[in-house]
């Protein structure tokens, strides 16, 4: 006898079964679900900790003190083959070119740069030579070095990439320097001699007409953060003559508008009417497009080009680490720079090559609560995971920490509540109706921004290698 080719390879044993298989009783039962699962879904830590602000009318202005320091940019680069030339728009980062509009002039000293390449332990500039150069950082790592007070070598500093000093030494005649310059890496530098400086000088009466209007602005009387000072008397005795004051303010302060992340959702309403037990279809794609336009909004915090935190921190807040991983002495000099620092942010690989670092000093760095969740800290700020920070294809990432709240002039979140059809704080979802296919559409928006509402609110470690 042949057996009939519908049984397959387990059925053979069916008549030795005493009791119902568990395929077969499938068949009755009701199979226990999960919810839709995301992978992509984060603990997006930079969301919980920012304070939000409410923005009436899709627009946030930070109002400051006037200040006179300007320029304070980095300058970028064009490369090809070997030849590596400054572009002349960039020049304008510089302080003493700040504002300058003539092209013609711009081209004419970018040509005057000499480009030079250095190796590690190369002296760029000596402590005590004339200074006489402006000197542009192409790319590498150069630290600044002084002499302490017994004469031991200290370092000032550490520069990379975009970086430059000093321009406004061109100024004056007869300067000397202050600190030496030494490659940490190798890398190109760009140098302009003062000689040449003055030869474009003399060629331009607009640009003369500009540096003497820097000169101008920098004799007025500043504080240590470059504003106008408010000016005061203390220590006197007797009746002197007070000096008079008011706080100047700046005609035209930063405006943050909303920025705006959008999807559309479609289902088919086949879907959202036979398939809704036990899970709602459309409750379902609404929250798993709600997690994705957060993550997004997240990202664009961190990255947007016009109010991400990476590119808001100012110049004087960028630090670069001394070794390429992030040290503790680096983390130290980051926390240094600002009152009541809040938050550490770093990409998970940057917190482990830091761990790393922890664990051959023979240090372990504690550990705080934070929402309801013990997260690792350093000097008791705690450090969190964002991996929306990006890493190069170097291996190079950055830290970010911040002092947050309005109160405390810090970083703040931006965003509107009450909106229509709003299902979070500044996110909606409006029904866009039903096409001729059969398909619902629905609008999913979040709205947000970020504002630092003093340069020392916000402060960046670059070039934190990820490995050694």
């Amino acid at each position: 006898m042949t057996t009939s080719s519908n049984w397959g390879p387990r059925d053979e044993d069916w008549r030795n079964r005493l009791s119902l298989g568990t395929e077969a009783a499938r068949k009755l039962a009701t199979t226990t679900k999960s919810p839709p699962q995301m992978a992509s879904i984060t603990p997006r830590w930079l969301l919980k900790v920012l304070p939000w602000v409410e923005v009436s009318a899709g627009v946030f202005r930070v109002n400051r003190r006037l200040s006179y320091a300007v320029g304070d940019g980095r300058v970028t680069f064009t490369e090809v083959g070997q030849n590596v030339r400054v572009i002349p728009r960039e020049l304008c980062e510089l302080p003493i070119l700040r504002g300058f509009d003539e092209d013609a002039v711009l081209e004419e000293l970018a040509d005057r740069f000499v480009q030079r390449h250095v190796q590690p332990g190369d002296v760029i500039v000596e402590r005590g030579q004339p200074a006489d150069q402006i000197c542009l950082i192409a790319s590498g790592k150069v630290e600044k070095l002084g002499v302490g007070k017994y004469g031991d070598r200290t370092v000032l500093g550490v520069l990379a990439d975009g970086d430059y000093f000093t321009a406004e030494a061109l100024l004056e005649s007869h300067d000397q320097w202050q600190f030496t310059a030494r490659a940490v890496t190798a890398g190109t530098v760009l140098l302009l001699d003062q000689r040449a400086f003055e030869e474009v000088v003399s060629g331009s009466a607009a640009l003369k007409d500009h540096l003497d209007q820097f000169k101008a602005r920098a004799s007025k009387p500043q504080d240590k953060d470059g504003q106008a000072a408010i000016e005061m008397a203390a220590g006197h005795k007797g009746e002197p003559d007070l000096p008079g004051t008011f706080v100047d303010y700046e005609l035209r302060p930063r405006e943050y508008e909303l920025s705006v992340a959008q999807t559309i959702l479609r289902v088919h309403t086949r879907v959202a009417d036979l398939f809704n037990d036990p899970m709602n279809q459309v409750k379902e794609q609404l929250r798993l497009t709600i997690e994705a336009l957060r993550e997004t909004q997240e990202h664009e915090l961190i990255n947007n080009r016009e109010f991400g935190l990476l590119h808001s921190a100012d110049v004087k807040q960028r630090l670069q680490t001394r070794t390429g991983t992030a040290t503790p002495d680096d983390l130290d000099e980051l926390l240094c720079r600002r009152r009541k620092s809040r938050v550490l942010l770093a990409h998970p690989l940057a917190i482990a090559a830091f761990g790393r670092e922890c664990s051959r000093r023979g240090l372990y760095p504690q550990t705080v609560e934070l929402n309801g969740t013990t997260v690792r800290s350093w000097r008791g700020v705690p450090l969190l995971p964002c991996d929306k920070i990006p890493i190069t294809r170097g291996g190079a990432t950055s830290i970010l920490v911040m002092r947050t709240g309005l109160e405390d002039q810090g970083v703040v979140g931006l965003h509107q509540t009450g909106i229509p059809d709003e299902v979070e704080p500044s996110l909606n979802v409006r029904f866009m109706g039903i096409s001729d296919k059969a398909i619902m559409s629905y609008l999913v928006s979040a709205y947000y921004s970020a504002a630092v509402l003093i340069p020392d609110a916000l402060g960046i470690l670059e070039n934190v290698q990820i490995g050694r």
